[in-house]
């Protein structure tokens, strides 16, 4: 019997090393996109149906998975789950799922957690605390980012990775050489102005898009 951990992003990639190696009959989480299936058939070996069953899924903490990998299965999983941040995304969603405190919070209930854990994060840059110190604050603020984001995303507003579009955006409006192929060092009057016009572009391109909505109403 064997598990097959896909990363949801990107659900259609697998490591080169698979094919050809899994064989067996293929069984699909009902999570797991029927496109994606027909991709994932398509490049394993399902016709020997005299070898152990392919369970194939997102999350190891699902009942069927869990159940799978406690009676012995062997367990693959694509290289990007391990991703740092993928991670913390993951226990942020399954902290807020479990947790009755998690869920007891809103964006202003956690206010007085972020301006505290910011506040701490200044406190150990300025008194010169070491980098183990540093790190540790700066994890904390982390977190603050990463409940915000799973709050909104329980509404269907957005989520982490909405957040790190945002802010690419705005870089690529504000700061066009990081986007442009710029190769050497801008200076700061440059950075300024470009900032300053980005900003100035964004807020008539808002005023114009909310003038536009107040029209159709």
């Amino acid at each position: 019997m064997t598990v097959l951990l896909l990363d949801e992003r990107w659900p259609t990639l697998i490591p080169m090393e698979w094919v050809g190696k899994l064989s067996g009959p293929v069984t699909f989480h009902p999570e797991v996109p029927v496109k994606v299936q027909w991709n994932i058939s398509a490049i394993l070996d399902a016709s020997d149906s005299e070898s152990d069953e392919l369970y194939v899924a997102f999350d190891e903490d699902l009942p069927e998975v869990r159940e799978r990998i406690d009676a012995g299965a062997q367990v693959y999983a694509v290289p990007s789950r391990e991703d740092a941040v993928y991670q913390a995304q993951r226990v942020m969603h399954r902290a807020y799922s479990l947790g009755e405190w998690e869920r007891s919070h809103t964006h202003e209930t956690l206010l007085p957690y972020l301006k505290e854990e910011a506040a701490e994060f200044a406190e150990a840059v300025s008194s010169g605390a070491d980098d183990a110190t540093v790190k540790a604050e700066l994890a904390d603020v982390f977190l603050q980012v990463l409940f915000h984001a799973e709050i909104a995303s329980r509404r269907g507003a957005f989520g982490i990775n909405d957040v790190a579009q945002a802010f690419i955006d705005k870089l690529r409006s504000r700061a066009p050489y990081l986007f442009d192929g710029t190769m050497f060092v801008v200076d700061i009057e440059t950075q300024d102005r470009l900032w300053q016009e980005g900003k100035r572009a964004e807020l008539a391109h808002a005023a114009l898009s909310q003038a536009e909505k107040n029209t159709r109403k």
